[in-house]
C-alpha cells in the first residue's frame, strides 16, 4: 500500500480539529499486540507489506536487517521487539511503515495499520508520569481518547533517532 493510499484510510467523523495546538493533527494508527499507537502522519512515507529483510550481523534483536527500497537501503526495526511485546508473529497483516526521520528513511514493523485519525487538543491527554526507572515513557507524547479507544501517541522521530537504536549519527540525532 503506497503512501498516497494512506488518506483513503482516514476515518470520517472520528474527531475534528477545532483548535490548532501543538498536539493536534493527523495520526496514523497501528497495533502492537493488543495496544493501539499513533504517530504523526507527516513522518510516514509509505506503508508496505512485510518482506524478510537481509540480516545484519551483530545487530540488536529488534533491528531485523535492511531492505532495498527503490535503490535506498532501509534499516528495518521491529517495534514489537523494541517495545517489549510478548510475541512478534509475522502474518498477512504485518506491515512495514516506511518513515522519514531526520532526512533518513527507516522502516518500522507493526502488527497492522488501523486508520488515520484527526485529533484535536481536547482529545489528547498528557502522557502518564511513571516514577519507575524500568519504564521509559519518554517517547510517549500523550494519550488520545477516541470514543472508547485509548491511543498511545508516540514521538516516532525521537524513538528512531535515540542513541540506543543506533540508526542515526550522534550529530544528526542532536
Amino acid at each position: 500500500m503506497e503512501a498516497s493510499n494512506v488518506p483513503a484510510l482516514r476515518q470520517q467523523g472520528a474527531v475534528t480539529a477545532k483548535s490548532h495546538g501543538p498536539a493536534s493533527g493527523e495520526y496514523l494508527t497501528f497495533r502492537l499486540g493488543s495496544e493501539e499507537y499513533g504517530i504523526d502522519i507527516l513522518k510516514v512515507q509509505e506503508i508496505r507489506s512485510y518482506e524478510q529483510p537481509t540480516r545484519i550481523a551483530n545487530a540488536p534483536e529488534f533491528i531485523k536487517g535492511v531492505v532495498n527500497l527503490r535503490g535506498v537501503i532501509v534499516p528495518i526495526v521491529d517495534l514489537r521487539l523494541k517495545l517489549g511485546c510478548p510475541t512478534a508473529e509475522y502474518n498477512s497483516f504485518t506491515v512495514v511503515i516506511v518513515l522519514n526521520v531526520k532526512n533518513r528513511v527507516v522502516g518500522a514493523v507493526v502488527d497492522s495499520v488501523s486508520d488515520v485519525l484527526e485529533l484535536n487538543r481536547d482529545a489528547i491527554r498528557p502522557a502518564p508520569e511513571l516514577s519507575s526507572a524500568s519504564v521509559d515513557t519518554s517517547f510517549i507524547t500523550g494519550i488520545g481518547a477516541v470514543g472508547e479507544r485509548m491511543l498511545i501517541l508516540m514521538d516516532i522521530e525521537g524513538l528512531m533517532s535515540s542513541a540506543d537504536m543506533g540508526l542515526m549519527d550522534a550529530a544528526i540525532a542532536a
